[in-house]
């Protein structure tokens, strides 16, 4: 049976995967980069008429000290496949390596609080964005080099530095955005949840066992009563279907001829993805949170996360403490925030083995399907995202 810190290890690796030394650099030079990280993919998607997204590229490049720009929606994600796929929608023709980098109080405040191993401290920056138009709302698309799970160092027993907190309440004061939304991808808990469906939940959860167990937050939930505005979501869902077919899990059989199995492999039922609310309560309860963790987690048939949580993943309940402590404070300024998962791990079959092996199969299984499906399932959730943005630009922010 894998361990905890076994765990730990697998989730650093998974948010590191995809990583190339041109995502490193400042100043990265895209003649020499692959064009995929440079130009983003052509999906071929087709929005409603005055529901495109337009990317706003600057006239002269910004210095990467300065100020991010002002917007009604930030779209922060997290990891590479998470960001190919926000650019792939959101950013046409820009794809990672084109977007702006941002180091604004890197070297003074965060890198002091960040382990020597953690992609931000190689990198030397925050992050990375780009700006685009939806309709009439400005959106900032983000991507952190920071994270819950990669950036900790020790303060004591089960507590560690946090600083994508600290980054969360900057993006805030400078943006001063009325929505911001964290999306990427997650561990389903629910059977009925398969590989592409999309969570969308204004509360999150954590549930720490490992460098943040003694943390002052850690237990707590947070929540946001902003009304989803779900009024472009059946075309968010038609564009999404469009890649179910990148969704198909392989056939399957026992993992040595020695078993006595004479049949065909199984083949699963196809996965069309499915976004699922809290709000409307037919998915789930209201308010169902996302659980954040601070270890590789992963929903079974039998460990029953569903009821404690609309999926894992490992970092979207800082965003909730962030804006908690604006509020607490008195800021000016506090925005409505939501989260947005994509399941690129089905719930998986808690009567597999968990002892005799190095890596469970429990965990063998989950990792495969993260990594093997990470990015299709990030261009649901990125077209999920397109959904309450397209509504919300035709609602508006006080009817919605």
């Amino acid at each position: 049976m894998d361990t905890l810190d076994e765990r730990v290890d697998i989730a650093r690796t998974l948010l590191s995967a995809g990583i190339t030394p041109a995502d490193l650099e400042i100043s990265p030079d895209l003649a020499a980069a692959p064009e995929g990280p440079v130009l983003a993919a052509n999906l071929q998607l087709v929005f409603p008429d005055g529901l495109a997204l337009v990317p706003q590229p600057f006239d002269v490049v910004p210095p990467t000290d300065a100020a991010l720009p002002r917007a009604d929606v930030v779209v922060i994600t997290w990891t590479v496949d998470e960001n190919d796929a926000l650019a792939d929608v959101f950013t046409k023709g820009f794809g990672r390596l084109k977007w702006y980098r941002y180091t604004r109080r890197f070297e003074d405040h965060y890198r002091p609080l960040i382990r020597r191993r953690a992609p931000a401290f190689a990198a030397g920056r925050l992050g990375s964005y780009f700006p685009v138009k939806l309709g009439d709302l400005d959106v900032l698309c983000m991507k952190s080099e920071l994270h819950l799970n990669q950036d900790g160092i020790k303060t004591g027993p089960g507590t560690a530095t946090l600083p994508v907190r600290d980054f969360f309440k900057q993006i805030i004061e400078e943006v001063q955005p009325r929505v911001i939304a964290t999306i990427g991808t997650a561990g389903s808990v629910f059977e009925n949840f398969p590989l592409g469906d999309v969570v969308v939940t204004r509360a999150a959860k954590f549930r720490c066992q490992k460098e943040f167990l003694h943390e002052e937050f850690n237990g707590r939930e947070f929540q946001c009563d902003w009304t989803l505005p779900l009024g472009r979501m059946e075309d968010a869902q038609t564009l999404m279907h469009r890649f179910a077919d990148q969704l198909k899990e392989p056939p399957l059989g026992p993992p040595s001829t020695r078993y006595p199995f004479a049949g065909p492999l199984i083949a699963p039922p196809d996965n069309v993805p499915t976004a699922r609310f809290e709000q409307d309560k037919r998915d789930m309860a209201e308010f169902h949170p996302i659980l954040t963790t601070d270890y590789f987690e992963y929903g079974t048939s039998t460990n029953g996360l569903e009821a404690e949580g609309a999926a894992v993943e490992m970092g979207d309940a800082v965003l909730g403490l962030a804006v908690a402590d604006l509020t607490e404070a008195g800021a000016d300024h506090v925005p409505d925030w939501v989260v947005v998962r994509n399941m690129s791990d089905p719930q998986i079959n808690g009567e597999l083995p968990t002892k005799k092996f190095r890596l469970n199969p429990q965990t063998m299984w989950a990792v495969g399907y993260y990594e093997s499906y990470g990015y299709w399932t990030s261009v649901c959730g990125a077209l999920t995202t397109w959904g309450l943005l397209a509504g919300l630009s035709e609602a508006g922010f006080d009817d919605a």
